[in-house]
């Protein structure tokens, strides 16, 4: 097992500085740079256009940038946004802190919408009950999550005469313009997520109706609530948190398009 976990942990170290190497390649041979755009106009001075790439290192080789810039990496220095004059370490952080709130958001609320109508649905299994959710369950899926945000945005300000707050702050500096900013992307990427929860409950739910031990219980006349919540939830939770994993890496995937959108 040990030999297993380090065989994978070799194979992602090596995927990751392959995948790096193939970034950095990219980014440096597409046309412009970060000089061009500091200089502007004067582009067609050479002395400055020299000065400031050796002063940025661009002067080396391709494979010494490389180097140097996996150096500073391992370091924990990802260097400085030229534009927008911050460290991309805060950058980056201060908006993974903001995508984390809203995935974990949207994940409380996916489970705790798509786990009981799953779970609906598979007690009416085959039943009209069970078709409708499924249906609804369906367009979930089917929905793109921009078209979902511009129809939740469109309907607030035209049927409520409201629109969330422009500026994002932060749960601590004020917990009501923070839950009025995020309730509409979280019920964006909710509605995709809960449907997702909401399928994959119900076939497993349904698998585990079938098997041995549920008929046995059945047999002896155990109710058929304790039968739900002392064996199959218990018996289906381990795969249920195994797909909530699934699920935030989908969350945080989504995120992107709604961030831009909101």
């Amino acid at each position: 097992m040990s030999g297993f976990l380090v065989r994978r942990l070799l194979a992602s170290l090596l995927t990751a500085l392959l995948a790096s190497m193939v970034v950095f390649a990219i980014v440096r041979t597409v046309p412009g740079d970060i000089v061009m755009q500091m200089m502007g106009q004067s582009s067609d001075d050479p002395r400055a256009e020299a000065a400031l790439r050796a002063f940025f290192g661009l002067d080396q080789p391709l494979y010494q940038q490389y180097l140097d810039w996996l150096w500073r990496v391992l370091q924990g220095d990802l260097g400085r946004s030229w534009n927008k004059g911050l460290d991309v370490a805060d950058a980056v952080w201060s908006a993974f802190l903001v995508t984390l709130e809203l995935g974990l958001l949207t994940l409380l609320l996916a489970t705790f919408i798509g786990v009981p109508l799953g779970l609906l649905a598979a007690l009416r299994e085959g039943r009209w009950l069970d078709h409708a959710l499924q249906t609804i369950n369906l367009l979930g899926l089917s929905a793109p999550v921009f078209w979902v945000g511009l129809m939740l945005l469109v309907g607030a300000s035209s049927l409520l005469a409201w629109s969330p707050p422009l500026i994002y702050r932060g749960p601590s500096e004020s917990f009501s313009d923070n839950l009025a900013m995020l309730v509409l992307p979280v019920l964006s990427l909710g509605v995709l997520q809960a449907a997702a929860y909401a399928q994959f409950t119900r076939q497993a739910v349904i698998s585990a109706k079938r098997e041995d031990y549920v008929r046995t219980a059945r047999a002896k006349g155990m109710p058929l609530a304790s039968v739900y919540f002392k064996h199959i939830l218990r018996n289906i939770l381990i795969p249920l948190v195994t797909f909530m994993g699934l699920i935030l890496i989908q969350i945080l995937g989504g995120v992107v398009i709604i961030e831009s959108l909101f």
